[in-house]
């Protein structure tokens, strides 16, 4: 996703004009595509306006790699950053030799410094995108164990027709959670509680 907008005017200058305005940027710091010549028709009917792209130029400081690399420093790790886009979406993998401090319990720091960089990343931009943080294919690693213990509880609740009440998880994880148990018709899931104490209860459907 780019930061662009698009305008129409009576001619191409004016149109850019008015992309500049509305960006708050200089000409040297955008990119333009003119995407309409402006054309005067015939007895003034068919004429259409100049239409055209502005694209704000990426700072290299401001760059998610780079933020994600400063963030690093900041904490005192040293590492190196690598990226690549997956279905549309920018993934940077953290490469350390504390790939457990970076994780944190339950990946919280992992979590912390995803959303810090998401806040950096988008405070300013004019089409806000998400960004994911990974180390040591942790999150790959954790939704595994999440499914694997959403189908133990699961077994457990069908053995005994008691519901079980898990331990308090973010939104991440209890999406984890709901989506691997969706397709079970013997039990049904669902959150209860308020923010950091939020859990997944998973109990027995009534027809069974």
């Amino acid at each position: 996703m780019q930061n662009y907008i698009e305008t129409e005017a009576e001619t191409v200058e004016e149109a850019i004009d008015t992309a500049l305005t509305q960006l708050e940027a200089t000409r040297e710091q955008v990119n333009i595509i003119i995407i309409n010549e402006p054309t005067k028709g015939i007895l003034s009917f068919g004429a259409k306006p100049a239409k055209i792209r502005a694209t704000l130029k990426e700072d290299i400081s401001t760059a998610p790699e780079t933020v994600l690399k400063e963030i690093l420093t900041r904490i005192g790790i040293e590492g190196e950053v690598e990226s690549n886009y997956i279905e549309g979406s920018l993934h940077l993998n953290m490469v350390s030799d504390s790939p457990a401090l970076l994780i944190g319990k339950h990946g919280q720091t992992l979590d912390a410094i995803e959303r810090i960089l998401n806040c950096i990343i988008n405070k300013n931009a004019l089409a806000k995108k998400k960004i994911f943080v990974d180390t040591e294919g942790y999150r790959k690693r954790r939704e595994q164990t999440l499914v694997d213990m959403a189908h133990q509880v699961a077994a457990k609740v069908k053995r005994t027709r008691q519901d079980v009440v898990l331990a308090p998880m973010n939104a991440k994880d209890r999406r984890v959670i709901h989506l691997a148990l969706k397709s079970d018709d013997t039990v049904s899931t669902f959150s209860q509680g308020e923010g950091d104490m939020r859990r997944v209860v998973i109990s027995i459907q009534d027809n069974y």
